[in-house]
């Protein structure tokens, strides 16, 4: 049985602008800002011949019977390359991260899927060919449209241009090896309803443009910390559980926000600082998953590339 495995950071987008109206899914997208985080989604491919298409999907080891993403994602390969027709496809999704948290898991579940496929298949696209795949795979399935793009390169980004990795374009944002993200996840938000939710969309696209534009005038990690939450604020999603959180470290003089989209509270601040808030965050018994990231600066890679 041919294998291969790719690996993908996850993502927190903290501001963004829907572009969605384009016909080719290659030119939607968004423009915002954002952060990868080193925990993310590995994914290991396994195929053998089988007379006839299969398709199997499991993440951390148990067997989806509903995988939109990643069979949207297969299904777009399939109708491009004949290779993938007899086979039986196996993806094994490890995920680091809660899912529906706002930390792009369905992006990088794509995204290293589509690495993936594209070596072990040897089909010869670029990297940046493969993440186009995914990023329409998560375009069409209303599950993101930025992350794609983003968890491609790595690090802190602001998207400047909306649209696939190699036609949106991507400006890094300044920050050092010695800054972490902070997380506490509560629950999970479905980014499709609000995709598609008339009344948030206005919210997001008359406010996410503005504050992207001072952003890009003035790139630092204290000004993306202070419009995400501007940002977070405006859309108006925060739940009683992320409202606490916040309460708190506004009261410490940390600025945190909401990651878009899920009920979690996260920041981007200097190492030293990381365990303190943490330990706040535990003394308070906030009931959430906290955990801390390293930023990924490689985007997503096949293993062997690690």
């Amino acid at each position: 049985m041919k294998t291969s495995t790719a690996i993908s950071p996850c993502h927190i987008t903290g501001l963004f602008q829907i572009f969605d109206n384009s016909l080719s899914p290659l030119h939607a997208g968004s423009r915002g800002a954002g952060v990868c985080i080193s925990n993310g989604v590995k994914t290991t491919v396994k195929a053998r011949e089988a007379g006839k298409a299969k398709l199997r999907v499991m993440v951390n080891g148990l067997k989806l019977e509903k995988a939109e993403v990643s069979e949207k994602v297969v299904e777009i390969f399939r109708s491009r390359f004949e290779e993938l027709k007899d086979y039986e496809i196996i993806v094994e999704h490890y995920v680091d991260v809660p899912v529906g948290a706002g930390f792009g898991t369905s992006g990088a579940a794509a995204l290293s899927l589509s690495l993936a496929l594209n070596d072990l298949f040897n089909l010869g696209l670029s990297k940046v060919e493969a993440a186009q795949l995914a990023h329409v795979a998560e375009v069409e399935c209303k599950t993101g449209l930025g992350t794609v793009i983003a968890e491609t390169f790595g690090g802190a980004e602001i998207r400047v241009k909306p649209g696939a990795p190699g036609i949106g374009v991507v400006r890094h944002l300044p920050v050092s090896k010695d800054h972490v993200v902070v997380c506490v996840n509560f629950d999970s938000l479905l980014t499709k309803e609000f995709l598609t939710d008339k009344i948030v969309r206005n919210r997001i696209n008359g406010f996410g443009g503005k504050l992207l534009n001072k952003l890009m005038k003035e790139a630092n990690v204290s000004n993306f910390m202070k419009f995400s939450r501007q940002f977070a604020e405006h859309v108006g999603l925060i739940t009683e559980n992320v409202r606490k959180a916040l309460d708190l470290t506004d009261s410490m003089g940390v600025v945190c926000s909401m990651p878009m989209f899920g009920e979690s509270v996260f920041t981007l601040t200097e190492r030293e600082n990381a365990e303190k808030l943490v330990k706040k965050f535990r003394d308070n018994q906030f009931n959430g998953r906290i955990f801390i990231s390293e930023i990924d600066f490689e985007g997503a890679r096949l293993l062997n590339e690690y």
